[in-house]
């Protein structure tokens, strides 16, 4: 049977358990070398009846779940891998009700599996962005309820903290030649915060729009630094931050039209998901499919691992 492409083809091809499995293997070890995920020996003896390897090193048993965001999990492969290509496929996301009417298990651990799901999609680049040579757009938004809809007794908690607004803030910076985007949560909207992330993650030397927010000011010192006042224009040129607000406005869409209530703890999680959506869509010089995402997002699963404990904050495996 050839690869999926559609969804309805997705859950027929992992619905057979063995092509699950060869599957997941085939992604974990591309080159057919078998590894211990524990010591890392390539000397072991496959157990066909219980699809498991002995590892000849530790002497323990391993499975292609151990060592990946699937460890300890009682849910078949069919399901995770279904789960996976819908969180990479559908644009807005899809909520831990909707998973878990569709795959069958509680919504509690349908919000379990996509926050996983969202540890593989993490990816760090040590690249700097402007080593093309395209011009940088960095932006902030901000993520929250409005004040005026908030209850009294938590607008007098803002006040009284003296903050200036109750929402978190996200920071993103959008390579113009490589389409490509970076964004996370960050704690404040100072300068020495924001210019710190611009100056890791962007070549020195390279063009940098921004709006006209004061913080940026210094950014003029170490780039080609020009900026558009968003209270008389949007556009001046090929000055403008439209690209990144593109993003923003995606990002927006799927935390308050399918996610509709996200913790500030847990919204970075939600960025990286959109952020691997983004990063990997169709376009004229890259024509992904559905299937290159969900492939995507597999090959990322080793080496990653999220308990309950740590995902609710209520102490460290």
């Amino acid at each position: 049977m050839k690869k999926p492409v559609t969804l309805q083809q997705a859950i027929v091809y992992f619905g057979d358990s063995d092509r699950a499995f060869e599957y997941a293997k085939w992604l974990r070890w591309p080159d057919d070398k078998l590894t211990c995920p524990r010591c890392g020996s390539d000397s072991n003896s496959f157990v066909k009846t219980r699809k498991l390897w002995f590892c000849n090193g530790c002497k323990k048993q391993f499975t292609v779940k151990v060592g990946t965001i699937f460890e300890d999990s009682p849910i078949g492969l069919d399901k995770w891998m279904t789960a996976v290509w819908m969180i990479c496929n559908c644009k807005n996301g899809i909520s831990s009700y909707e998973l878990h009417r569709c795959i069958g298990v509680t919504q509690k651990t349908a919000w379990f599996m996509l926050h996983r799901i969202r540890e593989a999609m993490k990816s760090g680049s040590f690249m700097k962005m402007g080593s093309e040579g395209g011009p940088i757009e960095v932006d902030e938004a901000y993520i929250g309820g409005k004040f005026k809809n908030m209850h009294l007794a938590k607008r007098h908690r803002i006040q009284e903290a003296g903050r200036s607004t109750s929402k978190a803030m996200v920071f993103g910076m959008l390579d113009r030649n490589t389409r490509q985007v970076r964004a996370k949560v960050l704690p404040e909207v100072e300068r020495g915060t924001l210019m710190c992330e611009i100056l890791n993650g962007v070549k020195s030397g390279a063009t940098v729009y921004t709006d006209g927010l004061a913080v940026y000011t210094p950014a003029q010192r170490h780039f080609i630094h020009e900026t558009v006042n968003h209270v008389t224009e949007y556009v001046r040129g090929e000055v403008h931050t439209n690209g990144i607000e593109n993003f923003w406005s995606l990002l927006k869409r799927s935390l308050g039209g399918t996610y509709v209530a996200v913790e500030p703890f847990h919204l970075d999680r939600y960025v990286t998901e959109q952020v691997f959506r983004f990063n990997n869509r169709a376009t004229k010089d890259n024509p992904l499919t559905d299937e290159d995402r969900f492939a995507l997002a597999m090959s990322q699963v080793a080496g990653r691992r999220l308990t309950y404990a740590q995902l609710t904050g209520n102490g460290a495996d």
